[in-house]
């Protein structure tokens, strides 16, 4: 027995038996699996539960950082200084624009101005010039596509009288051979007309940038909605190829044109009540940089757009101090000062705050309109679809990040409301002063970039921008890339510009401040601005007027010269980022 037993072990004896070996194994892997797992979730909960991001767009998607991200590396006071609209992402290349106005479409008609008969002419050379004569219509435009050989013209409008009867005012559109941005440029400007003896007509001057004012267009009061009617403006003799393309209906800017971006209304009380209407309340993005702005309002407009309702927005804006020459955050903007609304209410549904107030407590009791409110970022657009109240509002805390607008878009709805980028355009008076520079050059410069400021500064981020940024390096670098003698646009952050001046040996520099004219209390920005968008009262050109403005002239030269791709080594955001 001892010696049959001597083989023998408890079936339990370590819970080594051969036949189980497999089994504990895995018993014990699952086992352990499990309480990794279980740390984990546990750590990921305490993280989660603590962590404060430092970029208030928290977790941002791929979709936000290429429409956010500016395509010159352009960083004026900071990364984000400079926010890219819905007209930046039209490519120009992707627009199938009717054809220009060649020379030779209009000099036939010329010959007709350039013979004459010395009897008839007799005590005529001093006749007043008649501007609405075809033959003078031809001349101007022939005068024109001369004096700008570096633009593509696509419609001409009827000459007018100008300030004299030897004047005669005209408007045109017309884009950059070169240009980069699928947008439309509209200029107006005063020629002078001289007779000669055989009658012979001449052209002996053509005024400045926006010169014939008697050509301009004036819009008449807006009309609630699209105008979808694809009638052309009156005067021109082409139909506008900015309204069809080949890719379908695309609206493109037309900078130059008279804005209206008067406030819409709620033209009767039926109007209303028949309204569904989506305000957003609250919350922490008030005061943050323009990119943090503008990615909550776009969730607040594409959620409106997904519910069918209108959006009831604030326009007064705080800018923040980055942007500011009080280097505090500053109460009282406008929407209107960076961004065109007049397209954002002729392609979209929205209402000023203001104006919805004073109808809602005027007709909402007698009318029976209810209000559902919302408390909490994470009641998706999709559970809010089904209400019949006429109006939602979305109440966000005091709690950050949690209170930022934007959060309604982010999870499961950012798959299902869309950001509609191509409601927001830049404001066209601010491109209109880009425009004016440019027409100043000609059309016909480079850019360069130039950022020095607190990276420069910083050499432990940046060693090398400072030497690299200097006038003898920055020489040194445009001497393969931009040819002498060349007008040089140059877009920088750097103070005192007079840093520059042995550029000035090579090349004809030209900087933001050289235009102020543009922008001073005589101008037409300035009447537009104060006078219809501040009740008269004076606005200032800030800075983030001044970033956009020098970021768009830099992008409208025919070389562009980047400070991170071509001046330095370094790395846009500091060492070891590139």
């Amino acid at each position: 027995m001892m010696g049959r037993s001597s083989g023998w072990a408890p079936r339990n004896a370590g819970g080594f038996r051969a036949d189980n070996l497999g089994q504990d194994a895995l018993s014990m892997i699952r086992n352990l699996g499990f309480a990794v797992f279980v740390i984990g979730v546990l750590i990921f909960t305490i993280i989660a539960a603590t962590y404060q991001p430092e970029d208030p767009l928290f977790h941002p998607s791929a979709k936000m950082t290429n429409f956010l991200t500016s395509r010159s590396n352009a960083t004026f006071k900071a990364d984000d200084t400079v926010v890219r609209t819905g007209e930046d992402f039209i490519a120009s290349n992707q627009i199938a624009f009717s054809s220009f106005i060649n020379l030779t479409d209009v000099e036939i008609a010329v010959p007709i101005l350039e013979t004459g008969n010395d009897l008839e002419c007799q005590g005529k050379t001093d006749d007043p010039i008649d501007c609405r004569d075809p033959d003078v219509f031809h001349l101007l435009m022939k005068a024109t596509i001369e004096k700008f050989p570096d633009a593509h013209f696509y419609k001409f409008g009827k000459p007018v009288l100008g300030s004299n009867e030897s004047t005669c005012h005209m408007a045109w559109r017309f884009r950059p051979k070169e240009g980069k941005t699928a947008a439309f440029y509209k200029d107006y400007r005063s020629f002078v007309i001289s007779r000669s003896e055989n009658c012979t007509l001449s052209v002996v001057g053509i005024g400045e940038y926006h010169s014939g004012g008697n050509a301009r267009k004036r819009k008449r009061n807006h009309k609630v909605g699209p105008d979808k009617t694809g009638k052309s403006d009156e005067g021109f003799e082409k139909v506008p190829s900015e309204t069809v393309a080949s890719q379908g209906s695309i609206a493109l800017p037309v900078v130059g044109e008279a804005v209206n971006d008067s406030l819409p209304i709620v033209e009767s009380e039926s109007s209303f009540r028949r309204g569904k209407y989506l305000f957003y309340s609250g919350g922490g993005d008030r005061c943050k940089s323009m990119n943090h702005y503008l990615w909550s309002f776009m969730c607040a407009l594409g959620e409106a757009q997904y519910l069918n309702r209108t959006l009831v927005m604030d326009l007064s804006i705080c800018l923040n101090k980055m942007y500011t020459s009080s280097g505090q955050d500053e109460e009282g903007k406008d929407f209107r000062f960076y961004f065109d609304f007049e397209h954002l209410k002729d392609s979209a549904s929205v209402l000023d705050q203001t104006q919805f107030w004073e109808d809602w407590n005027k007709w909402h009791q007698k009318d029976g309109l209810t209000l559902h409110l919302v408390e909490d970022f994470k009641v998706t657009p999709m559970k809010l679809a089904g209400l019949r109240d006429a109006l939602i509002v979305r109440k966000f805390g005091s709690v950050e990040p949690d209170n930022y607008w934007y959060r309604v878009c982010e999870g499961e709805t950012e798959s299902v409301v869309q950001r509609p980028w191509h409601l927001v355009w830049k404001s066209r008076r601010l491109m209109d002063i880009v425009s004016a520079i440019a027409s100043r050059l000609n059309w016909d410069y480079d850019s360069v970039h130039i950022v020095r400021g607190e990276k420069a500064r910083n050499e432990k981020m940046w060693p090398n921008l400072r030497r690299d940024t200097s006038p003898e390096a920055v020489l040194s670098s445009l001497k393969d890339k931009i040819e002498e003698g060349r007008n040089l646009y140059v877009a920088t952050d750097e103070g005192d510009v007079s840093f520059f001046d042995p550029l000035k040996d090579k090349y004809s520099t030209h900087f933001l401040d050289e235009y102020r004219d543009l922008w001073d209390e005589k101008s037409e920005w300035w009447s537009e601005t104060a006078a219809k968008l501040n009740r008269g009262n004076p606005v200032e050109f800030d800075g983030y007027m001044r970033a956009s403005v020098d970021t768009e002239v830099f992008l409208r030269g025919k070389k562009q010269v980047e400070t991170f791709n071509d001046l330095t080594t370094d790395c846009k955001d500091g060492v070891n980022t590139c």
